[in-house]
């Protein structure tokens, strides 16, 4: 049996954001920060995810972003679940 391919997660025009961001980064001409008023990136995610944020903010098929867990809400222990 053939194998069948889903729907694309990214937009082949997000791809190229990210592409245009990794070549920046490579150059040493990427910048992080507000209107780019940061350091140089360095990091090979830190391009991955400015290029993805770009290409949200053009409107372009990228997933959301991840909610990460509030800073200040305790983790629930095993114990305190009941199990």
């Amino acid at each position: 049996m053939a194998k069948t391919y889903g729907r694309r997660r990214y937009s082949r025009s997000a791809s190229k954001d990210v592409e245009r961001a990794m070549h920046k980064r490579k150059r040493g001409t990427l910048k992080s920060g507000k209107g780019g008023k940061g350091g140089t990136v360095k990091s090979r995610k830190q391009a991955i995810a400015i290029g993805l944020s770009e290409a949200r903010k053009k409107g372009k098929k990228v997933p959301r972003k991840r909610k990460a867990a509030e800073p200040n809400e305790p983790a629930i222990s095993a114990g305190a679940r009941g199990f």
